[in-house]
């Protein structure tokens, strides 16, 4: 396979991958609800899924190092196929208690971000080899994950509306074995990539110092510590709206699982065409006042709407502008980032970064479960909307954030020409 098309398979088994994931993410609250759980059952869930992705991230980057990106792609997504699959099983079997679907939660994630940090190491070698700029490539990247969103979230909604929550779980278990087949069989590193190369290389010191290193860069980057704490708010904040707050606003409001997976969905094919799209002009525009506005349409309108009690037609409008501007966010930060990360900490570094970010999802997820029984689902839309859109504006106090912009092309010096 040429690098194009080594390039499309790495796209692909994102895709496959992610829509396991967006499919989860939409049956597992119902199977709770199923159950006849509470809303503070469904946010105890939520924190389940959510926090061995925090775990993973620092210690699976180092591992990940070791182990090989494309095993540790096929790896991930064969733990998570067999633990999501095992949750079926044991409901229509022996029984399903609540404490053993949080662990098989908790086990389904715990390799999601090293396998993901494992195919973005691969990107840039395989861009650069096809010939793509690589702020295209990380749009195509982007894009091929929210693609998934508008894939897998009208999927589960349709599939759990129609079999159930736990058929849905099947189904996502096939999408996980689906794409470790890809990966193994149609991935592989560009020739001459360094970054791929450090995986089959002995390790130049311990585990425990590499994850040291890598920690050391997160902490001493002052670019990288504004972009952890901002995007560890706004990602709690995401989390109590996409695992909880929706769910049960779907539930109450716009008419269950299929109305969530729709407004779901709509959000992720707005930000694919908007990823997409912002692929092809992302060289050309600043990034810093880029990254603030679409930041603040990303959660605005997406929030607000639920806030005043709206219903589903609303709810499509606003998530399809909000996806809109969420396709840019991703590719900007990806890009500096690549520019910014040394190649051979490239994996330990994306998953402290991966870590940090999703720091506040648990408590996202479990905060909004308490926050709707005690003041109710509408009133903590609208707390939430109030403290994103602050958030949001912080790019613009200047300082460290400014390096997010791109560097400006050395001169070649001029020579003084004498007589």
């Amino acid at each position: 396979m040429n690098a194009r098309a080594r390039l499309r398979a790495l796209l692909a088994v994102q895709v496959v991958s992610r829509t396991g994931n967006v499919v989860t993410t939409v049956a597992v609250p119902f199977a709770v609800l199923a159950r006849g759980g509470s809303a503070t059952d469904v946010g105890i869930a939520a924190f389940a899924a959510t926090v061995p992705i925090v775990l993973g991230g620092p210690f699976g980057g180092a591992l990940v190092e070791r182990v090989g990106f494309v095993r540790s792609s096929v790896a991930s997504d064969l733990v998570s196929g067999v633990t999501l699959l095992a949750m079926p099983v044991l409901a229509w079997t022996v029984g399903l208690p609540f404490w053993a679907l949080l662990a098989l939660v908790f086990v389904s994630g715990l390799f999601d971000l090293p396998g993901e940090s494992a195919r973005r190491v691969l990107l840039p070698g395989l861009a650069r080899s096809a010939g793509v700029p690589l702020e295209r490539a990380v749009g195509h990247f982007e894009a091929s994950q929210r693609l998934s969103v508008l894939i897998g979230a009208p999927l589960g909604g349709v599939l759990v509306a129609a079999a159930g929550p736990m058929a849905a779980l099947v189904c996502t278990a096939v999408a996980f074995g689906t794409a470790a087949l890809l990966a193994a069989a149609l991935v592989r590193p560009a020739d001459g990539d360094a970054a791929a190369a450090t995986a089959d290389a002995a390790p130049t010191s311990g585990y425990w110092r590499d994850i040291a290193e890598g920690f050391r860069f997160c902490v001493r980057d002052p670019f990288f510590r504004l972009v952890i704490a901002l995007v560890l708010i706004t990602n709690l904040l995401d989390a109590a709206r996409s695992t909880t707050l929706l769910p049960l606003y779907a539930a109450d409001t716009l008419g269950g699982a299929q109305a969530l997976g729709f407004v779901t969905g709509t959000f992720g094919g707005a930000a694919f065409l908007g990823s997409v799209a912002f692929g092809y002009v992302a060289h050309r525009v600043p990034r810093r006042i880029t990254f603030v506005v679409c930041f603040v349409l990303a959660g605005g309108p997406s929030l607000l709407v639920p806030a005043l009690g709206l219903g589903l037609p609303w709810m499509l409008a606003a998530s399809a502008l909000s996806g809109l501007a969420a396709g840019a966010l991703n590719p900007i930060l990806g890009a500096v980032e690549l520019e910014r990360i040394p190649v051979h900490m490239r994996a330990r570094v994306f998953g402290l970064l991966g870590a940090g970010s999703w720091a506040g999802i648990p408590l996202g997820g479990l905060l909004a479960g308490f926050a709707a029984e005690g003041v109710g689902v509408q009133a903590t839309f609208g707390a939430v909307v109030v403290l994103y859109t602050v958030v949001t504006l912080a790019p613009l106090t200047g300082g460290a954030w400014r390096l997010m912009e791109r560097p400006a092309p050395e001169r070649a010096p001029v020579e003084r020409v004498t007589t």
